[in-house]
């Protein structure tokens, strides 16, 4: 009989680093699945942007139901009909990219930051001044006041991005190491409470929360003059929820994990959501109007929105009370149900 061949080493190693990858969902996701719903999510907000005429506003000011009327006719443009403070809280928030000024000549005040607003100015100054005769004079007035900078509208994004992602993998990652070395197999027979051990978690993620905020507020106040309009204590008390909610839900995914890549994968497909749809680095209002209940739903979103709604426009209690709701409603929940089905083994 012919002797079998034998592989050749090199063959059997790439064969078992191959079988090793394919084994590993966590590889699997960030490498196949990731890249994709990075593509489907940005393409479907800016689809719809490009499909859509862009936001601006008008100012008050004499000659202003002319200009209206002119930017009326055009095609690529969306009149919203704000003033005075409201008008001006858009611009900072991206409800609206560019804001048209009455006066001689015509002032088109904009973030050059952001393309969004080169954009729109683009798209006015081709409506207002068509090659005929009694075009208005224009001319640009970068915004750059503190608040009104796209800096200022990132800053709070990646903040709760940040208190989202160290809640969610701190908890759940400690969780189910502990679980994967029978430290939980042990702590069941002593007199703790599953309560007591999940509650303590949740405290012991607000120590770190005291420095992650203070670092990176700190950071953005002194270097980018990043505004801070409203109270500090509401600010920390929306700090404070925001890490309590996503660590709620960090319990809720690590209560039945065994392994560390099983968790992994958990988190990914809890974060990745929010990651590409609650307005960290863009606004929300990108995505169709019809996924917008689904949007304002999520914790992120709600956090988010919070922190700008405080550091830069100065809000209070009652008008950050709506998003402080769906982070009291997640956080509840998913801890209720986390220590409902929580297993030690």
């Amino acid at each position: 009989m012919p002797e079998s061949r034998v592989p050749h080493p090199v063959v059997e190693l790439t064969l078992a680093r191959f079988r090793e990858f394919l084994r590993e969902p966590e590889a699997m996701f960030w490498t196949f699945a990731f890249p994709v719903l990075m593509t489907c999510a940005l393409g479907l907000a800016f689809r719809a942007q490009a499909h859509r005429p862009v936001p601006i506003g008008v100012a008050a000011g004499e000659g202003r139901e002319a200009i209206v009327e002119r930017l009326r006719h055009s095609a690529e443009v969306e009149l919203h009909d704000l003033s005075g403070e409201a008008l001006e809280r858009a611009l900072r928030s991206g409800g609206v990219h560019l804001v048209v000024v009455p006066a001689r000549p015509v002032t088109l005040r904009f973030d050059p930051t952001r393309p969004d607003s080169r954009l729109a100015r683009l798209a006015v100054a081709t409506a207002l001044a068509p090659a005929a005769d009694g075009a208005p004079a224009m001319r640009d007035e970068v915004v750059s006041a503190r608040g009104s900078r796209y800096i200022d509208w990132l800053v709070p994004g990646l903040l709760g991005l940040n208190v989202m992602s160290t809640g969610l993998w701190g908890i759940g990652f400690s969780i189910v190491q502990a679980r994967t070395r029978k430290l939980l197999k042990r702590l069941v027979a002593t007199p703790m409470r599953r309560a007591h051990y999940l509650l303590s978690h949740l405290l012991s993620r607000l120590v770190f929360l005291v420095l992650e905020v203070s670092t990176l507020i700190g950071f953005a106040l002194l270097v980018f003059r990043v505004p801070f309009e409203g109270p500090a204590w509401l600010f920390a008390g929306l700090c404070i929820l925001g890490a309590l909610s996503f660590g709620g839900i960090g319990l809720l995914v690590a209560s039945r994990a065994r392994t560390v890549e099983a968790v992994s994968g958990l988190m990914n497909i809890v974060m990745l959501p929010m990651w590409l749809l609650s307005g960290v680095f863009f606004s929300a209002d990108n995505f169709p109007q019809v996924m917008q209940p689904l949007i304002r739903a999520l914790p992120l979103t709600a956090l988010n929105d919070a922190l700008r709604a405080t550091m830069i426009d100065g809000a209070g209690a009652a008008g950050v009370a709506p998003q402080a709701g769906v982070l009291a409603a997640w956080g509840l929940v998913c801890f209720a149900v986390a220590l409902r089905i929580f297993r030690w083994r």
